[in-house]
């Protein structure tokens, strides 16, 4: 045996590579491609073969002691991450040890001798090995290999190539790599000849007996076939048709149930004119049948790595939508089971829930089918219409399994908050079966009438809000919130895909446009205002039209380079549509500054409450809902029950009215998180003493001055962010909510957490005479003019 020195190594899952065989490998780990992309044709490595295939990172002790060195013939891409290398064997070799794992495996190891013990007997049991494989090979019609290129004068070599073509076990052929004594190898290759010739021959015999059970199926085929081209040529192709459809049902997989539907109406359709009605409806039936995937499924990729890393190029952020997305494929990976999962996505506008949707169908490698639900009222639309009405179809689900051509994609039910009820049934109801994982393995669809499993299926819905979900569709919904992007994500989402994005629609360059970082953060705060990005991309698209535009007049030929400062926006994008109020509502008393939830994302609201003569009436306006209207009145209940403690004149109510009115009166607000904004507005209207034109605060109220949580609070805290605010008030037993909050927008915050008024009122108002400090310069709410609900 010779020194020891160390080679790359690539691990096989399974098989063996002997030496004499050249075989293409595809090459997919991690590992294996950083392998492919160092050596070059010509190359030396070894390959040995893993004890465990379903094993990615074998280590020394999960691999096999001896292996092959192999001779790189040709290296080629598969792929974004794969690879194909064809290596060609030429000798044993013993592994002592692995050496290192980074960024590939590198072993160490000698060249195995291969001692002839008797020569003369060796080179004839080689040339009777040759004439028995030939033999064989011609029996087994190609299923055995009789490509034996070596000569008996290299009877190693016919030992190797024969063990390599007769489509061994690993652990055999490991058995045979192994046996180094060439006549002994010669001797095991013999016996394992014997035992597939065996095997052949029970093997042609159970095909002959069953050849003969199935012999009167072979004449009623041929006799059909005879009847078909008889017809074809009086001109009736009928039954050429019921031949294609019968078999187009037998290559679909149908379930034992489905098939048995499927030839009673064979069987019917037979009889039938072609002419009558009642065929039409038949045939549209069986090949709707036969169009459904019963059994076809997408090869899902299961590399955790290569699927983080597109998810992570697609969209910035939403780590909470991706970290599901991985733990899902990592228990597909792990218990091989391909049950699919049921995700909502919640979140305002613009967000990149649908184009996410598209992002995991890329990465995972499935087919990516969009059902849109918005308006749809009927119950049929889901789930198919009876075959009882004239031109009935099955529903979308089923369509879009044909589309999809596999029962394991990705579908995504965009807008699902949007389903209408019409008296033609609830298209909701009729979701709660397909997004149920104990029921949608027998979904069945009016139209078919037979059940199709849809639980290898990853559905992934859409919402703006849940408020309109009923509680049983909620309740089977995995719901992950996107609440929206703060500036610094935004910046970072123009730059890496939007402004890319837009050059690229418009036949621009990448470089065409430099927009400085000022003018992009001023477009942020100062042209939109939005949880999302949707509008942030149309201003963007408004500049790279403006470039187009140049490039379109110019008539030199040269490459434009339009450069974007901040001042220069007025110019392109019209004059600036929001500014800072927060500070101008302030400067009086009695005006505090709140924050909302709303379908489109967080948002700031100002309560605003004045008195004048009258009998102690409150009046509450700003088209306010019941719940929204009973917090202002415990507000002032509690107010008029602590006046003393809280410096109001305990009589403020006599001869005098209270109102309280909340702008943008078009918009309708409920919700009971204005309490605690409403009983600051009314303390400081009564005392005399103005609310920080830095604050915004969120909360529920009791009687009993209590400070009760509220839900939405990172989408509230991040609409605070954007309006230029310093400080929030949030009730203490919201604290748990923070870590939802990016960490760039809560340093930049004063967080202060209240467990009763008497702490919301030493946080939220100044001192008596004190005035506070004013903001920065903050991109602000504007009024809006949406007619969505706003939920304080």
């Amino acid at each position: 045996m010779s020194s020891r020195t160390t080679f790359p190594l690539l691990p096989l899952r399974n098989g063996v590579i002997f030496p004499g065989t050249t075989v293409t490998l595809p090459l997919g780990r991690e590992r294996s491609v950083a392998l492919a992309r160092a050596v070059r044709p010509g190359d030396i490595l070894v390959v040995v073969t893993q004890k465990d295939g379903s094993v990615t990172e074998p280590t020394e002790d999960g691999l096999y002691h001896y292996g092959t060195f192999a001779k790189v013939q040709q290296i080629a891409r598969a792929g974004d991450r794969e690879y194909r290398m064809t290596v060609e064997g030429m000798g044993r070799f013993e592994l002592a040890h692995l050496v290192s794992s980074d960024p590939y495996w590198i072993a160490e190891g000698s060249v195995v001798d291969e001692p002839v013990s008797n020569p003369d007997e060796a080179r004839m049991l080689a040339r009777v090995l040759r004439e028995r494989v030939e033999e064989l090979a011609g029996r087994q019609g190609g299923a055995v290999s009789s490509s034996v290129r070596a000569t008996e004068e290299q009877p190693g070599l016919v030992a190797d190539q024969i063990a390599a073509g007769l489509g061994l076990a690993t652990d055999k052929e490991m058995q045979v790599l192994q046996t180094t004594d060439v006549l002994e190898r010669l001797r095991q290759v013999a016996a394992l000849i014997t035992e597939v010739s065996a095997l052949s021959d029970m093997r042609r015999k159970i095909e002959g007996d069953v050849r003969k059970e199935i012999g009167k199926t072979q004449r009623d085929v041929l006799l059909r076939e005879q009847m078909r081209a008889i017809q074809k040529e009086l001109g009736d192709d009928k039954e050429d048709d019921l031949g294609r459809l019968r078999e187009r049902l037998d290559k679909a997989g149908l379930s034992e149930e489905a098939r048995a539907v499927a030839d009673r109406e064979l069987k019917r359709l037979e009889g039938m004119s072609p002419q009558s009605p009642e065929s039409n409806v038949a045939r549209t039936y069986l090949e709707a049948l036969a169009d459904l995937p019963w059994s076809a499924r997408a090869e899902a990729k299961d590399d955790i790595d290569a699927i983080k890393e597109k998810l992570d190029a697609d969209h910035h952020g939403l780590q909470d939508v991706k970290k599901r997305i991985l733990e899902h494929m990592a228990v597909l990976k792990v218990s091989r089971n391909p049950r699919g999962t049921i995700l909502c996505l919640a979140g305002p506008p613009g967000v990149g829930k649908t184009s996410l949707g598209q992002s995991i169908a890329d990465a995972t490698g499935r087919p990516f089918v969009r059902i849109s639900l918005g308006g749809v009222r009927d119950e049929a639309e889901i789930r198919g219409h009876r075959r009882t009405y004239v031109g009935a179809l099955p529903g979308r689900i089923v369509h879009a399994l044909r589309k999809a051509k596999v029962k394991n994609p990705v579908f995504l039910l965009d807008e699902i908050d949007k389903l209408g009820q019409g008296w033609q049934g609830s298209p909701e109801a009729a979701l709660l079966e397909v997004l149920d994982p104990e029921q949608n393995k027998t979904f069945t669809d009016h139209y078919l009438e037979v059940p199709f499993d849809l639980s290898e299926v990853i559905f992934i819905a859409t919402a703006n809000t849940l408020e309109t979900l009923s509680a049983p569709l909620r309740d089977r919904l995995e719901i992950l919130e996107l609440a929206g992007y703060t500036p610094d994500e935004k910046v970072h989402i123009a730059r890496s895909h939007l402004i890319p994005k837009a050059l690229r629609e418009h036949g621009l360059d990448l470089d065409a446009l430099n927009l400085t970082d000022p003018a992009l953060s001023a477009i942020i705060t100062d042209y939109t205002r939005e949880a999302g990005v949707r509008q942030l991309t149309r201003q963007l698209t408004k500049l790279v039209r403006a470039l187009a535009l140049e490039v379109a007049r110019a008539t030199d030929g040269k490459p434009h380079k339009l450069t974007i400062d901040a001042d220069d926006l007025q110019t392109h994008l019209g004059k600036r549509r929001f500014f800072s109020e927060v500070a101008e509502r302030t400067q009086v008393p009695g005006v505090a500054t709140g924050l909302a939830w709303t379908p489109v994302g967080g948002d700031i609201l100002f309560i605003e409450t004045s008195r004048m003569p009258g009998r102690g009436r409150l009046e509450i306006t700003g088209q306010l809902g019941d719940v929204m209207k009973e917090s202002a009145r415990a507000a002032l209940t509690y107010v008029r029950s602590n006046a003393s403690a809280l410096g109001v004149d305990p009589g403020f109510l006599e001869g005098q009215d209270i109102h309280v009115h909340v702008p943008a009166g078009g918009v309708p607000k409920d919700g009971p998180s204005a309490g605690v904004t409403i009983f600051t507005a009314l303390t400081s209207l009564l005392s005399g003493r103005k609310v920080r034109s830095d604050t915004a605060m969120t909360g529920e109220v009791t009687l009993r001055g209590r400070v009760l949580p509220v839900g939405g609070i990172k989408a509230k805290v991040l609409a605070a962010h954007r309006a230029g605010l310093t400080r929030v008030v949030l009730p203490e037993k919201n604290a748990r909510d923070l870590d939802e909050v990016p960490e760039e927008v809560r340093k930049h915050l004063e967080i202060h957490f209240a467990s009763d008024m008497s702490e919301v009122l030493a946080a939220a108002l100044e001192k008596e005479g004190d005035t506070a400090s004013p903001s920065p310069e903050p991109a602000i709410t504007p009024t809006t003019t949406s007619t969505s609900t706003t939920a304080t």
